[in-house]
């Protein structure tokens, strides 16, 4: 009998979801959110896709932005006032609805360098004590818990943040450690790669 009750709740869990993402489409949150990150919340230059990204770590991000926390320049200038003025409850909803949209890749690295940046990913570099990216990212980068999706992130925006975490902006370990040992190259390597994973 508990097999079947599974099934049911996590069957009630996904309608209630598409339910809630129809309806939420067009309520005023997300279309605040969609002048930046576009309509079906791909992303638009410089503001990051959206769609498929970790519930929790959306959540996360929109209560640093409200806390000031997330610090880095595009942080302040956009999103600052944005974070500040979200209650509880539009945070959990628009996480909820981003995170259930289907993402696309970008592709839009080089190509030439997403070899190494695959090697990267998967391997690390142990001459500098960096672990793999994969223990905490996932076999396709696509995220875990409160750690973020990056497969498919657009490689602009990929490295962008690398360069800010190895500045020590909005750094939590261990991206402040990790990003600043990574040269100019390895950075556009491991950017380009993320790029065009599905």
């Amino acid at each position: 009998m508990k097999p079947i009750r599974s099934k049911v709740a996590v069957l009630a869990m996904a309608l209630s979801a598409i339910s809630f993402g129809a309806g939420y489409a067009e309520s005023p949150p997300v279309r605040n959110c969609t002048w930046c990150h576009g309509t079906s919340a791909q992303g638009l230059t410089p503001a990051p896709r959206l769609a498929g990204q970790r519930r929790p770590y959306i959540e996360n991000q929109l209560r640093d932005f409200g806390h000031h926390t997330r610090d880095n320049p595009y942080s302040r200038q956009y999103m600052w006032s944005v974070g500040e003025n979200l209650s509880p409850q539009t945070v959990r909803n628009l996480a909820t609805y981003f995170s259930t949209l289907a993402p696309r890749a970008a592709n839009d690295g080089n190509k030439e360098f997403a070899a190494l940046g695959r090697t990267i990913y998967q391997v690390g570099m142990p001459d500098a004590n960096i672990a793999a990216c994969v223990v905490c990212h996932g076999p396709n980068a696509e995220g875990v818990g409160e750690i973020p999706r990056l497969g498919g992130l657009a490689f602009t925006y990929l490295q962008r943040r690398l360069e800010q975490w190895g500045e020590g902006f909005h750094a939590k370990p261990p991206m402040a450690s990790v990003a600043s040992k990574l040269s100019p190259n390895q950075i556009e390597a491991l950017a380009s790669y993320l790029s065009f994973i599905e």
